[in-house]
């Protein structure tokens, strides 16, 4: 009875642990939608300005939408009998209404997503897939809130007017593009900004925070080539955990020899990532044989490199192997008898309870 328990509880932690938001997502969508979502080349898109005093012209909004759009090389249809695969929704608001949440997860859990408590001046970001609206939603909010202070501080006559300018202006850097690029997985775009030397560092990071959610097998080069920006270097390991197990023996040589400790920590996250979205076990040995060694000599807080062993234990607890029960019940035992009450040590010390409790399943059940 208590390995039939043991295999329902893998399978449920599996689940929660390999599916990213992005591939969640996708999840529940048809074999012809995500070919549809693939193959898309032609945008149409919606615009809709809303002030407290009614619909506004909405104009200069879609231009900006169109220009932006065309940087990843979609193409807007122009004319309403136009045929196009995908419609862009932009709904802007002087105070917006919408309070709803994601169907994927609470808005609380994606990045960009819109927010529940937020009354100020925004554009709610969709689209509609043959008509079908697939629950992606994007929020782009201005700095303020109340759109009559800020209009009364800019001199401006009217506060509608004023706040959809603004809003206007939030969408000229708002990278939506690259977020629908990713949701729509067309990894291939992503990469062609990554090795444009024109990009600004910004939006690399950008597109490297998404290029997990994409699953692309083809960024190993394009980040390899990021390792020595000091700006990018840190979000270019983590992503290279799209790739994979293929990223594998790159990621376990800049753990085991980059100097920096920063680096280290981003490749052992990055390990656990993999290890999450495939399952291949290749990657406990550098975190274990990591967490062993600095076990012999741990006896107070100045014996611990916390930002590299707090990700070591954090990516043991995304593979279950039974290797790493022993040392990480050293482990709880050692961070809990180290007097620190720093920030780092209760990290520490959330991440060693965690993952104890993931790999050691049959000692939770008894």
């Amino acid at each position: 009875m208590r390995a039939w328990v043991t295999i329902v509880l893998m399978v449920f932690l599996l689940i929660g642990l390999f599916v990213s938001e992005g591939l969640a997502r996708r999840t529940y969508l048809t074999p012809e939608q995500k070919t549809q979502l693939d193959k898309i080349q032609t945008i149409r898109i919606h615009v809709l300005a809303l002030t407290e005093r009614g619909k506004v012209d909405g104009t200069a909004i879609e231009d900006i939408v169109r220009q932006r759009l065309g940087e990843l090389g979609y193409t807007v249809a122009t004319n309403r009998d136009e045929p196009f695969d995908v419609m862009v929704n932009v709904k802007c608001e002087e105070q917006k209404k919408w309070a709803g949440t994601t169907r994927a997860g609470g808005d609380a859990d994606h990045i960009d997503a819109p927010a529940r408590l937020w009354k100020g001046p925004a554009c709610l970001f969709s689209y509609l897939l043959d008509g079908r609206d697939l629950g992606w939603y994007k929020e782009a909010r201005t700095t303020f809130e109340d759109p009559g202070q800020a209009a009364k501080a800019a001199n401006a006559p009217q506060s509608g007017p004023f706040a959809i300018q603004q809003l206007a202006e939030r969408i000229r850097t708002f990278d939506f593009p690259v977020m629908l690029a990713a949701e729509w997985g067309h990894d291939n775009r992503l990469l062609q900004l990554l090795k444009n030397p024109q990009t600004l560092n910004k939006r690399k990071l950008k597109i490297l925070s998404l290029l997990p959610q994409v699953g692309s097998n083809e960024a190993i080069p394009y980040l390899k080539a990021m390792l020595n920006d000091e700006e990018l270097a840190e979000e270019a390991i983590v992503a290279l955990s799209a790739s994979g197990s293929d990223s594998i023996p790159l990621l376990t040589e800049i753990f085991q020899k980059d100097p920096h400790t920063n680096i280290r920590a981003a490749a052992a996250k990055a390990l656990g990532e993999v290890g999450a979205r495939t399952g291949d076990p290749d990657i406990t040995p550098p975190l274990l044989e990591y967490l062993k060694e600095n076990l012999k000599n741990m006896k107070t807080a100045e014996d611990i490199n916390f930002p590299i062993l707090t990700e070591v234990v954090w990516g043991l607890g995304k593979l279950r192997n039974e290797k790493s029960i022993p040392p990480i019940t050293q482990l709880q035992t050692k961070v809990w008898l180290i007097y620190d009450t720093s920030k780092e040590m209760e990290e520490l010390r959330e991440a060693t309870n965690w993952t104890y409790k993931q790999i050691d399943m049959d000692g939770q059940i008894q």
